[in-house]
């Protein structure tokens, strides 16, 4: 049954998946929520286009499930504005807004039955009972689960419920989706499965979905766009191609995928490049916006851009541990000032713990940041 969507995936815009309404888009404006004296988000201001996936990406305390809360009005900003369609929502109540949501517990009611669970956003409306049976077949068809209208939340798997919390937020036909983590209290494997199933609704239905996570790999590979969060602060904006290719922060570099930080001093700057000191070696890397003329820097370098060489030829280097991930290898490394980790392929390399290496990177694969963005 989890994987009926995935392995049935044309099957979805066939059996009671109607597309909704056109996504609306979601502007926010200079948004801002204090409580007291503790800033939770801090000037926001973003537009989510009409039909968009976008993944509101940060660590714990980031602000974007406060963000997430005030767009669907269970939170008042202290400042700013929320427009829908450019229409500004900012003092609606919750069911006036076309919004629907789905919560990291699910918040599912545990003595109603399934079928009763997804009617209750109908009935709060103030819709007909055939429009509410019709509605909540509907939905029951589009999250593969027809013959589970009868049971109770207890009597469902995490995923189930997962799916069940999903059916309901979709029942009315919002033209915007909010999920705050929905995945987080799944295992590993059956949050993958639940990705795909996310995806390929969202594909079938054209709403306009915010997804609130702090996995990486989660808003890597589900969104359209990500919103990176700091601080209750928008860090940088992006596709996932675009964070991950071009960070514009060494916050960014180390949230989005994993970077090495080398300690680099400045040796002369120009437009296009700057040269550096690093690891006992000197390096022309292209020069980011974000670079200043502060002679303590570092360099940020993908751990695949890395690679192991023979031991005279490269960056001496010793061995401290290795992780093995499948086909690849994970290698942590001290070089003379500094750790660092490259990624190679498990069945050609087999180095050890304690042995002399030497490792060679190819400077344009490198980027430069001040050193006071450098995250930890």
């Amino acid at each position: 049954m989890l994987n009926r969507l995935a392995d049935h995936s044309p099957q979805i815009a066939n059996q009671g998946v109607d597309p909704v309404r056109n996504g609306a888009s979601v502007t926010l404006r200079g948004l801002h929520k204090s409580y007291g004296p503790v800033v939770a988000v801090n000037d926001v201001s973003i537009e989510i286009k009409s039909g968009e996936f976008v993944a509101l990406l940060g660590a714990s305390g980031s602000g974007k499930s406060t963000i997430l809360m005030m767009i669907a009005g269970f939170e008042s900003p202290s400042a700013g504005e929320i427009l829908l369609d450019r229409g500004n929502i900012t003092a609606l109540p919750p069911h006036r807004r076309d919004i629907g949501m789905v919560f990291q517990r699910y918040a599912l009611f545990p003595h109603m039955t399934v079928a009763e669970n997804i009617a209750y956003p109908l009935r709060r409306r103030g819709a007909d009972r055939s429009t509410i049976e019709a509605e909540v077949a509907r939905a029951l068809r589009m999250v593969s689960l027809e013959s589970f209208g009868g049971r109770f939340p207890a009597q469902l798997s995490g995923g189930q419920q997962q799916r069940i919390a999903l059916a309901r937020s979709l029942v009315f036909r919002p033209r915007v989706l909010l999920m705050d983590e929905p995945l987080g209290a799944l295992d590993r494997k059956l949050r993958q499965q639940m990705q795909v199933e996310i995806k390929l609704l969202h594909r079938a239905l054209g709403a306009t979905i915010l997804f609130v996570t702090h996995d990486q790999e989660e808003a890597l590979s589900m969104a359209d766009r990500i919103a990176v969060l700091s601080d209750g602060k928008l860090i940088q904006a992006g596709t996932p191609s675009e964070l991950y290719r071009t960070p514009g922060s060494a916050l960014v570099a180390g949230f989005i995928g994993e970077t090495n930080f080398l300690p680099a001093q400045v040796v002369r700057a120009t437009a296009d490049v700057v040269v550096v000191r690093s690891l006992g070696i000197g390096l022309t890397v292209p020069k980011a916006n974000c670079c200043t003329d502060d002679a303590n820097v570092v360099i940020g370098v993908r751990p695949e851009h890395v690679r192991l060489v023979g031991r005279n030829a490269g960056i001496p280097v010793t061995v401290v541990e290795t992780v093995y991930r499948g086909s690849l290898l994970n290698v942590l490394l001290q070089a003379r000032d500094c750790r660092l980790t490259v990624s190679v392929q498990a069945e050609t390399h087999c180095p050890t713990v304690g042995e002399a290496a030497a490792i060679a990177f190819e400077p344009q694969n490198c980027r430069i940041y001040a050193r006071s963005g450098q995250p930890g």
